[in-house]
C-alpha cells in the first residue's frame, strides 16, 4: 500500500482521452484498488477538471468529476499555510510554474510515496515529503 498523489491530467485521462493514456489510467485506477493504495490529489485539481466541461456546458462530466473527486478512497487535499513554504522552496529558481509547485508542495506536506504525472518538467524536481515523481508510463505498478 502506498501513498499516490495523482496530478491532474490523470483524471483528463480516465474520463476525456482515448487510446493509451487512457487505457494506462484505467489500468492504474485498477491497481490502485487491488494494492489499497491511498490515492490523493487536491483542491486545484478539482477546479482544473471543470473548466472543459463547463466551457462545453457538459454538465453529465463536470458531475462525473465532482462524484470521483468525493469517492470512497479519494482524498482532496487543500493548500493550506504548511504547504506555502514547500511552495516557495520549489518556486526558487523558476524551473517550476506556480500551478505545479502547488500540486507538488501539497503532496510532500501530505507525504506521499508517489507523484504521478505526465508532465516530464516535474520528473526530477526534488519536494521534501515526496519520495518520487514519475510518469504514468514509469509507474511502478
Amino acid at each position: 500500500m502506498s501513498r499516490i498523489f495523482l496530478d491532474t491530467n490523470f483524471f483528463i485521462y480516465l474520463y476525456e482521452a482515448e487510446g493509451p493514456r487512457a487505457a494506462r489510467a484505467r489500468y492504474l485506477s485498477r491497481a490502485f484498488v487491488a494494492r489499497r493504495d491511498e490515492i490523493f490529489t487536491s483542491v486545484m485539481s478539482l477546479g482544473e477538471v471543470l473548466v472543459t466541461p463547463l466551457t462545453k456546458g457538459d454538465f453529465a462530466l463536470a458531475q462525473q468529476y465532482r462524484r470521483l473527486f468525493h469517492s470512497p478512497g479519494m482524498t482532496v487535499l487543500p493548500f493550506v499555510e504548511q504547504a506555502a513554504e514547500v511552495f516557495a522552496r520549489i518556486r526558487v529558481g523558476g524551473k517550476v510554474k506556480p500551478p505545479d509547485a502547488i500540486q507538488l508542495a501539497t503532496a510532500g506536506t501530505a507525504g506521499c510515496d508517489l507523484f504521478l504525472t505526465n508532465d516530464e518538467r516535474l520528473q526530477g524536481v526534488t519536494v521534501a515529503g515526496v519520495q518520487f515523481i514519475t510518469s504514468f508510463e514509469k509507474a511502478p505498478l
